[in-house]
């Protein structure tokens, strides 16, 4: 399908229009930690996993055979092509179902534009995060839209699960392995693409992991041979961030093999031209503090800053069975997913141990 919208004859550039992009236009994670400490937990017997945990989605019981897995996630252009945005959107909003082990249902698209904005625009854009629905079956049922300067949009995703079958990150036991299923840098490389100088095959490259759908990988994750304990997927806090959620969640501490870590051709490039996501920082404040560098300071600082480095629609953080390990990687692989094993969970007070 055609997507690259033109009024009169100039390109309309989405990245240029916004002050941040994709999961880098979230609140800092610091920040939404002391609120929600100030705020009054809900209780209920089938309030399964609720916003107490940090986990990527809430889950809700209605029969004991079944519940209700939830999320919602929207954010600002991180990509030029209107249809593209709204598929990356879309596969960002569907990874958190997947993310807990859950199936797609239902979805209801949130839509800020502005009031005078080009709506051929809009159209490729809703287009775009219809084509990803379709694939996974779930099913738009409507949603709500907005005036806004800057433009957003994703979904608010509902699915089921087994209540039995949840998966949360705060399951990761000690002696286990970690599992990235995709390779990070899809900040920098964005952020390259704003102040345009991003080579093509980075942006293309970025683009092939966030519109990559979870679903497969979840899938091969959930099978009963795999003893998967822990699991979520890597966006906005960098994977960093979300370590250190599992490894509190979990009350383990994560050791994480640095050289281990898939990385998208260009990140480096990227970061060394000091494409600098908005997010970096806060994620930086925010997990630097919980990471042990075990090798006295020798990890190269651009590596360093890719660890904390906001994704965008990430890969799966799994924790599982060290002796099932080699053959999730190798099926991941199969599927299509970059994945690699990146560190081991270890006894002790929280914290993240980077080698």
């Amino acid at each position: 399908m055609e997507s690259t919208p033109l009024v009169g004859e100039q390109e309309i550039r989405l990245t240029q229009q916004v002050k941040a992009g994709g999961c880098a236009s979230k609140l800092p994670p610091g920040m939404l930690d002391l609120v929600l400490s100030r705020v009054p937990q809900q209780k209920s017997e089938d309030l399964l996993v609720g916003f107490a945990t940090h986990d990527d989605a809430g889950v809700y019981r209605i029969r004991p055979d079944l519940a209700l897995v939830q999320t919602v996630d929207f954010f600002s252009p991180l990509v030029d092509d209107p249809f593209c945005f709204g598929r990356v959107a879309a596969t960002n909003a569907l990874s958190d179902v997947y993310a807990m082990g859950g199936q797609p249902l239902t979805a209801l698209a949130l839509v800020c534009f502005p009031q005078d904005g080009d709506l051929h625009v809009l159209e490729q854009i809703i287009h775009g995060g219809l084509d990803v629905m379709q694939e996974a079956n779930c099913i738009v049922l409507g949603g709500h839209s907005v005036k806004d300067a800057e433009i957003k949009f994703g979904y608010a995703v509902t699915g089921t699960v087994h209540p039995g079958r949840v998966l949360t990150k705060s399951g990761a036991r000690p002696g286990d392995a970690l599992v990235l299923s995709k390779a990070i840098g899809t900040g920098v490389i964005t952020t390259a693409l704003k102040r345009q100088c991003a080579q093509q095959e980075w942006v293309d490259a970025a683009v092939a992991s966030m519109t990559l759908s979870n679903r497969r990988g979840a899938e091969i994750v959930t099978q009963t041979r795999f003893r998967v304990h822990g699991l979520t997927d890597v966006t906005g806090f960098g994977l960093a961030g979300h370590a250190r959620e599992m490894a509190l969640g979990s009350h383990v501490r994560l050791r994480i093999d640095t050289g281990a870590i898939p990385i998208l051709a260009g990140a480096r490039e990227a970061a060394e031209r000091g494409c600098i996501p908005a997010g970096f920082v806060s994620n930086r404040e925010f997990a630097e503090c919980f990471t042990l560098d075990k090798t006295a300071a020798q990890i190269p600082e651009l590596l360093q800053l890719l660890l904390y480095d906001p994704q965008t629609s990430g890969g799966l953080l799994i924790s599982v069975e060290k002796s099932d390990a080699a053959e999730l990687v190798r099926e991941l692989r199969a599927s299509g997913y970059p994945a690699a094993q990146i560190g081991s969970v270890l006894e002790g007070s929280p914290k993240i141990e980077l080698h």
